[in-house]
């Protein structure tokens, strides 16, 4: 049985390539992050203040649970205001915020709650930020896709010789074996739209017309490839 050494030999010529894929897919969540503010020379007027302006928030969010994938209450803070001349410690007012996200995954409602969260009192609203599921099946298509095309480019390199493939020795991430994690992959521009609620609407607010944004889904594979011996 013939030994393939790592570096090849004439009788086994070793082939490198890399295979890439692009893909450019629609979003699969929108991710709203909502904040809710609230300040008062008291610490019980002012938590009080905040409470009932996250409750509404929360029940807003709740008549589209249909819609909503997952909801998240993040950091809460109440922190106190110091007066900036004097001596002592003098608390001048009380600063507090709630931090909410929401993650939808029907966009046909997006805008109509984004319109209406912006309604609520001292509420601010950022977003929608486009995403993929971790589990998406764009990643796995665009997976494949490299491979083939790995594949593809090591057969025309082999052909253009006179050879054929014969044996895969080698699939690799790009970086796989680098020690250094990557860090996170970009799948698009952040656009997102930034918006503030300052007091109750009498009237009934628009639509905002929300248009998903499309993301981009890269894979990066290197393959090793031994193959028969070429017709130079």
């Amino acid at each position: 049985m013939t030994q393939h050494l790592p570096y090849g030999t004439p009788e086994t010529p070793r082939l490198a390539v890399r295979g890439e894929a692009h893909l450019e897919v629609d979003p699969e969540t929108a991710r709203l992050d909502i904040t809710v503010n609230a300040r008062g020379t008291e610490r019980h007027t002012t938590l009080e203040d905040l409470t009932r302006r996250n409750t509404h928030v929360l029940d807003l969010l709740k008549n589209y649970d249909h819609a909503i994938e997952n909801l998240e209450t993040g950091s809460f803070t109440i922190t106190p205001q110091l007066t900036e001349k004097g001596r002592h410690e003098r608390i001048h007012a009380y600063h507090g915020h709630v931090h909410t996200t929401a993650t939808i995954s029907d966009f046909t409602t997006l805008g109509e709650l984004t319109a209406q969260l912006t309604t609520l009192e001292l509420t601010r609203v950022d977003g929608p930020w486009w995403s993929l599921r971790p589990d998406s099946p764009a990643h796995r298509d665009a997976r494949r896709q490299a491979v083939h095309e790995a594949v593809q480019r090591a057969r025309e390199y082999a052909d253009a010789l006179g050879a054929q493939l014969d044996a895969i020795v080698e699939l690799a991430d790009i970086g796989a074996d680098d020690p250094t994690p990557p860090g996170p992959m970009a799948y698009g521009p952040p656009g997102a739209a930034r918006s503030a609620g300052y007091g109750g609407a009498a009237h009934s607010e628009p639509t905002l017309d929300l248009e998903p944004q499309r993301q981009h889904v890269y894979a990066q594979v290197n393959a090793r490839f031994t193959m028969t011996r070429p017709i130079l």
